[in-house]
């Protein structure tokens, strides 16, 4: 289909593609992949980034590796073989033609990034190596020691840093979209902020690229860059870009646990070290507090592997997690005691983790190999909790990581307006319901480097479109709009601060829309965020001018964003009555406690329209608007999962 599909699509000559701009926002693995490519075919391209480099985006903390179906060790991978496992891990919620495409491709990443120099990690012989990840039981896994994403990164920093100094590619670097342009139903531009002076600027062009991250900010703690936040998609969500199934969020089984009140965000271990470590629980809750190296070997519980023999601490991501959750609820958490508030608003002290341990791996390879293989990742684990994961088996709990929620894109990554095209994790993306380990790198380049240059194409053939005066009704308004929500901000000057309502909502979503969620819950949550929303707009205080550096707006605007995503999430959990990878619901689970589907009913992909007043609203009239896209299966045959 994909051969095809770019066979039928139009072509744009080399003298035209010069008359054509192409505005991406973001230069993470999606962004940068994507500009670089497109300023090598002689497009006009701007790229507009919030950091100070567009090298500092979040893509440089996946640390594990990334997919590809090179089968290098002949263990039995295949294309197909890759698509399966992805459809599966998914918990068959995402499309057979975009994840086959996907795995179609997969080899072609490899192949570009070691052509750009990506070093990744190889055998004695010369070969590239491989390692397993969650969910599959064959080594795929590419990888450069525990900074996969880094080196990728730079890899597709270079590329685009090469169109740059050719001219074909122009870095606004430091400038935040706050709006995007839509003339006669099409996206033509976007407004940005220039964080360090404040200037608000107007930028036009023939096609938008959305190629902003993930959401997984709306928990607060997460293991999420600080920056990241929802605002460049949730502006086009508001602007008629349908939102594709928003609960579907990722929690990662391998981050340093939460230590308490005072942190900001969470660090992630990756979880390319479940290949070599053994998960582990006590069998007694008495001995909980005790040293690890004093429990014996019979009264551990290596949980995973007791329940599922055939994957054990392979199984993916989201079984994984809610092992560990039920393994602490059950009494037999390790670690220090933590406060928190259980469902019915009671506090309460839990200990939130589990062991990942390495002493089998150290006896069986030596001390030495396991350094070489995980020696950056053992050395950011000490200097964060302070103790020796060589002498001292790691603490580690689940906590949110990736969102497989989105903006709605087609097959051609185009937006429900048009014009606007949405590529990597910004989109609803390929993973349906779950991520499997090392996927979110293999989609954000193949979305970049192979998919996004050959569609956009069909789209920019029918250019050059029109040109937009600055002054042009549509223009003025956008400008106004973003105008007015800054004035806002700075006006209420209430008495409570942004990060204040930025913990509280965190609280209620880590609590109620979770790793497990319920229909009172929800029902519950809904609520609270509208509390919460009315006294954000009435009673938060913003310091500060809009004309200079102004890090408290910023976060305002982004935190106004999250609060009406959060509210989204939970209408889109309480409306999806079943459980299915990342989404788990408390009244859908099999007799075992395992995720139980409803495929009759919720086989396909809820794209949420805006309220039709411009508001999410407790009036049913004025709420999201659920369109279904229906999930078509002619490959796989949808069955309950299993990893047993």
């Amino acid at each position: 289909m994909w051969t095809q599909h770019k066979f039928d699509d139009k072509l744009v000559n080399p003298s035209n593609r010069r008359k054509l701009e192409v505005i991406i926002v973001g230069t993470g693995l999606a962004g940068a992949s994507a500009a670089a490519t497109m300023g090598e075919a002689g497009y006009n391209v701007k790229t507009f980034f919030y950091q100070d480099s567009a090298r500092r985006a979040h893509s440089i903390a996946a640390q594990g590796g990334i997919n590809a179906a090179k089968n290098y060790n002949d263990d039995g991978d295949s294309t197909y073989r890759l698509f399966y496992d992805t459809v599966k891990g998914g918990d068959y919620r995402s499309r057979e033609t975009n994840v086959y495409r996907l795995a179609e491709v997969s080899t072609n990443i490899i192949d570009q990034c070691v052509a750009q120099g990506v070093p990744f990690a190889r055998e004695y012989g010369g070969y590239l190596d491989n390692r397993s990840f969650g969910g599959v039981q064959v080594a795929r896994t590419f990888y450069a020691a525990g900074q996969t994403g880094q080196q990728l990164l730079i890899g597709a920093y270079q590329a685009m840093e090469r169109q740059v100094a050719k001219g074909t590619v122009k870095e606004y670097k430091r400038h935040e979209m706050l709006e995007v342009i839509i003339k006669d139903d099409r996206a033509r531009g976007i407004i940005t902020r220039d964080m360090v002076t404040g200037a608000l600027d107007t930028h036009l062009a023939d096609v938008v690229v959305l190629a902003t991250g993930g959401y997984g900010n709306v928990f607060f703690l997460s293991t999420n860059a600080m920056g990241c936040n929802v605002t460049a998609t949730w502006r086009a969500h508001k602007k008629g870009a349908y939102f594709g199934n928003p609960c579907y969020t990722q929690i990662h089984p391998t981050c340093i646990p939460v230590s308490g009140d005072h942190q900001s965000k969470l660090t992630l271990m990756s979880e390319s070290l479940r290949n070599d470590g053994r998960i582990w629980v006590p069998k007694n809750a008495a001995d909980c507090d005790k040293d690890p190296r004093d429990i014996p070997e019979e009264a551990r519980d290596y949980y995973l592997e007791r329940i599922y023999p055939a994957f054990g601490n392979l199984v993916p991501r989201d079984i994984a997690s809610r092992q560990a959750k039920n393994m602490c609820d059950e009494g037999r958490g390790v670690g220090p005691l933590v406060d928190e508030v259980d469902e019915h608003g009671n506090k309460r002290q839990m200990r939130r983790g589990v062991y990942l341990d390495f002493t089998a791996a150290m006896e069986r390879m030596g001390e030495a190999a396991v350094k070489e293989k995980y020696g950056n990742l053992f050395d950011m684990y000490a200097r964060i909790t302070g103790e020796d994961p060589y002498k001292t088996p790691m603490r580690i709990y689940p906590a949110v990581h990736y969102t497989m929620g989105g903006l709605w894109v087609d097959y051609d990554l185009e937006t429900s307006i048009t014009g606007l095209y949405c590529t990597g994790e910004a989109n609803f993306s390929d993973h349906g319901a779950n991520r499997l380990g090392a996927s979110s790198l293999m989609q954000c380049l193949a979305d970049g480097y192979f998919v996004l240059p050959n569609t956009i194409r069909n789209y920019l053939a029918e250019g050059p479109f029109e040109k937009v005066d600055e002054n042009d009704p549509a223009v003025v308004e956008a400008r106004r709009s973003v105008e007015e929500r800054i004035n806002k901000f700075l006006s209420i000057n209430g008495t409570r601060t942004v990060d204040s309502f930025h913990k509280e909502l965190g609280r209620i979503m880590w609590e109620y829309c979770g790793m497990e969620r319920s229909e009172a819950g929800l029902t519950k949550a809904i609520g609270l965020i509208r509390e919460l929303k009315k006294e954000f707009w009435s009673n938060v205080k913003v310091l500060g001018a809009a004309d200079t550096l102004n890090q408290s707006l910023e976060k305002a605007g982004r935190v106004a964003d999250f609060i009406e995503l959060g509210e989204l999430m939970c209408i889109d959990a309480l409306h999806r009555r079943e459980s299915c990878g990342g989404h788990f619901r408390a009244e859908s689970q099999t007799e075992d406690g395992e995720a139980l589907r409803h495929d009759d009913e919720f086989a396909y992909v809820a794209a949420w329209e805006y309220g039709q007043d411009g508001l999410v609203s407790e009036d049913a009239a004025n709420s999201p608007v659920l369109h279904k896209e229906d999930l078509v299966y002619k490959f796989i045959e949808l069955k309950q999962r299993s990893y047993k």
